[in-house]
């Protein structure tokens, strides 16, 4: 794997590893399957922290082009079996379609610098000021979801957008930016003093976090959302169906 790192350019050196990966991965000899250096060697020969190396190689394992595989190692990943959930809704669409009220407990907007990893995801430089807002919502009983957004700076919001609205209607409506694509990581947690207060339940409580990643047409990256459900409230299903 031939990587070269410019030590004299601006750029942080995990964008320039995660710039030159994305072509390497569309080569014939690495669309096959071929497994990547092991990430101590690599990081190595780059002279580079592991750590760095692994922020890059981690993007593209959020997006599905790499997978990790325990004992075995990172390779590219077989885009022709890579399943996806169509046809995806926004929080309001997917309380709408269950026929529950949705009520408005929290809405704090702020400007706020973005962490290594927002950097990455809306490759912007650190310096750059973008917009965060956060929602705690639920039904007229009580709030089961805080909500943690970051947008891209591109898109133009002022942070003066009525934001009771359905989010991706102000998106399409005011700023010409269509929602095409949602990839999101499940995990589950437990419930610290914040989200515990916020959600009314007890710390350590458990909680379902759902990270999601969304794009518009031309795959551009327009939202880093963070969701924190109670696990009293919300159940998350996923529906296949085999090719037969």
């Amino acid at each position: 794997m031939k990587i070269k790192l410019d030590h004299t350019s601006a750029v942080p050196f995990y964008l320039q590893i995660e710039q030159q990966l994305r072509k390497l991965i569309l080569t014939p000899e690495y669309k096959k399957g071929k497994m990547l250096p092991n990430e101590i060697d690599l990081s190595k020969q780059l002279g580079i922290s592991r750590g760095t190396l692994r922020q890059a190689i981690n993007k593209l394992v959020f997006e599905g082009l790499l997978v990790r595989k325990k004992g075995v190692g990172t390779l590219v990943a077989d885009l022709s079996i890579v399943t996806k959930a169509h046809n995806w809704l926004s929080f309001s669409q997917e309380m709408k379609t269950q026929g529950i009220e949705v009520k408005n407990y929290e809405l704090v907007i702020t400007w706020t610098q973005p962490t290594e990893e927002l950097c990455s995801f809306f490759k912007i430089n650190k310096d750059t000021n973008i917009l965060k807002l956060e929602r705690l919502r639920g039904n007229p009983n009580h709030p089961f979801v805080y909500f943690v957004s970051y947008f891209n700076p591109r898109i133009g919001l002022t942070g003066n957008e009525d934001f009771s609205r359905p989010l991706y209607e102000i998106l399409e409506k005011n700023y010409s930016t269509i929602v095409k694509l949602s990839k999101e990581e499940i995990s589950a947690m437990a419930a610290n003093s914040t989200l515990a207060q916020k959600l009314k339940i007890h710390t350590g409580d458990p909680v379902l976090k759902r990270k999601r990643f969304v794009f518009s047409t031309g795959n551009h990256p327009i939202e880093w959302n963070e969701g924190y459900y109670r696990s009293d409230s919300f159940v998350y299903t996923i529906e296949s169906q085999r090719d037969v």
